[in-house]
Parts: structure tokens; C-alpha cells; sequence
């Protein structure tokens, strides 16, 4: 069976219900990754953990090293990346506690390091990145998603900006006009990282405010909080389901 690397972002660090096996640091040709490698059990199946901005949380969206993230993770055995991200809505239809499984991204970022070929390269390596995240995977967390009857889409635009501050309005209206639904501050490079190394990848978003100008005032922590406090147990029982309903390959 495929063992899946799940990579917690902000609200998620950890996994209820994780039968830990090991943990280790993997070193890697890019540094060191944000956290531990967990390797356990989850929804009984194999799978490694990695949080995003280390546990407890303290790695900023534009510090975050993805490289040694994805590497690490490759390293340890994963075979596909189901990624949880926290955003901010968009469109309508993105409110809070709405999730959203991308089909396409925009990426907004600078000055991160985007991928493995370079330096002293025998041949200059160009990957397809046509279409960001795995077709399989994000049907899966589709289905997992009308299972649990919760709000999702199950199409949009993600739009990552460098962070680690939030986006002006007029950012959000011209990423609205370029056609991004939600935004977030880590989806690139991770996904394409996960392509350069072969690993499928898909993610799902959990919207956890509005994006600027899209309500009648100022985004608050405590908002984004309690958006994530509700929201982020869905995510993992939606993880769950999808790992639980993985067919014996």
C-alpha cells in the first residue's frame, strides 16, 4: 500500500489518534527539515507526519525550508503528500470554515529556494507543472469531503503570497481578477518540489477567514483561531477517511 506523508500546517502539528512507531531528524542536502520525520500508524494505515512550521509552531510561511521538507519526507519512505493548509477566502463561496481542494495554483512568492535542479547540473531539467496536484488524490479528498457532508469545493485557484504579513486589499483584488478563489502563504514551492521529487501531491485548504476587503472589518487572530479550532478536526477525520479507504495497491 502507498504510504502517504501528511504535512500539518497552521492548526495542525499533530495527529489525534497517531500510534507513533519512531521519529528522526533526516538530514538532507538542503538543511534541516522544520520538524521530526513521525513515522506511525493513522485511519490503520502507514503514514509520516512532518508539521510545516515545526511544533510547536514557530517557522514563518517564508522560512519555511521546503526543500529539506520534501526531501526528508522522500527520504523517509513517502510514496504521495496529502498537504493541510489553513487560507483565506476569496470568492464567495470561500467562508469560513469552508474547505477547498485546488486544482490550480498562482504563485505570488520571491526568494524562495523553488527547486532541486540547480548549481552544478548535468543537464538542465524542466518538469510539466501544467497541473499542480495529483488528479487521484484530490478525487479522493473529494469524496472523503461529501462523506463527512461537509462545505467544500471541490475546484478553485490558489494563490501563494510570500507572507509572513497578510495581503492588502488591493492585492486581493487584483488576485481576484487574475482568477484565485483562495490564498495562502505555503503552497509553493512545496508543490512543486513534491513534482521534481515524483510524488504526487494534493492539498486541501481550509479557509480560516476572509481575505482582506472581503468582509466588513479587520482579520483578527482570534478569528483565524476559532476558524481553526473547528475546522481542523474535520480536516483530520477527512485525512482518515482518505487513508482508510485506500485500496491495497
Amino acid at each position: 500500500m502507498t504510504v502517504h506523508a501528511i504535512i500539518g500546517g497552521t492548526g495542525l502539528t499533530e495527529l489525534t489518534g497517531f500510534a507513533l512507531r519512531d521519529s528522526r531528524i533526516v538530514e538532507t542536502p538542503y538543511g534541516v527539515p522544520s520538524a521530526e520525520i513521525l513515522r506511525g500508524d493513522y485511519a490503520g494505515r502507514e503514514v509520516l507526519f512532518l508539521a510545516r512550521h515545526g511544533h510547536p509552531h514557530r517557522i514563518p510561511p517564508h522560512q519555511v525550508n521546503y526543500r529539506a521538507n520534501l526531501w526528508a519526507l522522500k527520504e523517509a519512505g513517502a510514496e504521495a503528500i496529502l498537504a493541510v493548509n489553513a487560507v483565506g477566502g476569496i470568492h464567495a463561496a470561500m467562508g469560513s470554515g469552508h474547505f477547498c481542494v485546488p486544482h490550480q495554483l498562482i504563485d505570488y512568492s520571491y526568494g524562495r529556494a523553488h527547486t532541486f535542479f540547480e548549481g552544478e547540473l548535468e543537464h538542465v531539467t524542466h518538469v510539466d507543472f501544467s497541473y499542480p496536484y495529483d488528479e487521484t488524490l484530490r478525487e479522493r479528498l473529494i469524496a472523503a469531503l461529501a462523506a463527512e457532508g461537509y462545505a467544500f469545493s471541490g475546484h478553485g485557484v490558489y494563490g501563494c503570497t510570500q507572507g509572513p504579513r497578510l495581503e492588502t486589499v488591493a492585492e486581493v483584488v487584483r488576485m481576484e481578477r487574475d482568477g484565485c478563489d483562495i490564498v495562502g502563504m505555503t503552497g509553493m514551492p512545496e508543490a512543486v518540489l513534491a513534482r521534481e521529487l515524483e510524488l504526487p501531491y494534493a492539498c486541501l485548504a481550509l479557509v480560516v477567514n476572509p481575505a482582506a476587503g472581503k468582509s466588513s472589518g479587520v482579520i483578527t487572530m482570534a478569528e483565524i483561531e476559532a476558524a481553526l479550532a473547528e475546522g481542523i478536526g474535520k480536516a483530520r477525520r477527512v485525512i482518515a477517511r482518505v487513508l482508510a479507504g485506500q485500496a491495497p495497491s
